[in-house]
């Protein structure tokens, strides 16, 4: 079984692997939004289901990266918090 230590260092580099993913979320998310807005610069006034169902799947698409990122953060706290007892 591995000592304090390395459990600590282990845990410190699948944080700072998480974290990472924490990022490239952010970068989607960003990517996203500015998907949404250029359709709906592109698609101002329409009333096409179409375009309704995209504009909906694109802010669903947020909300999930949203959840996901709130869920890493507290896998991160939580491999922290256990970091901190050991």
């Amino acid at each position: 079984m591995p000592g304090v230590e390395e459990i600590r260092a282990g845990i410190a580099l699948a944080n700072e692997k998480a974290s990472a993913g924490i990022a490239a979320l952010q970068q989607a998310a960003q990517s996203l939004e500015e998907a949404q807005q250029t359709l709906a610069m592109a698609t101002s006034g329409s009333t096409q289901q179409e375009v309704n169902q995209a504009h909906g799947l694109l802010a669903e698409a947020l909300q999930g990266i949203n959840g996901t990122q709130s869920t890493i953060q507290a896998c991160i706290s939580s491999a922290e918090n256990y970091s901190a007892r050991l």
